[in-house]
């Protein structure tokens, strides 16, 4: 598990084992929650800045186990 909590897209999906789409899926359903589970980020590149998101790979695998608990079917959905 990474050091910092709070990682891009890429590793969040690779650290959570589920595609990309699926993070996707599951933040624009509501399951993961901005400010809590995801949020905006930004890097400046000399005069540009990059926009993306980073995750809590905690919180967001708490809110997992949460759902997965009250069979929710968080898998397989299709975007």
């Amino acid at each position: 598990m990474p050091e910092y909590p709070w990682v891009n897209s890429v590793e969040a999906s690779k650290e959570l084992g589920i595609t990309s789409k699926t993070l996707d899926l599951w933040r624009e359903i509501g399951y993961l929650k901005e400010g809590t589970h995801w949020r905006y980020s930004y890097k400046k590149y000399s005069r540009l800045m990059k926009f993306g998101l980073v995750y809590h790979l905690e919180w967001c695998k708490e809110e997992m186990e949460y759902w997965k608990s009250h069979d929710a079917k968080i898998y397989g959905l299709v975007a």
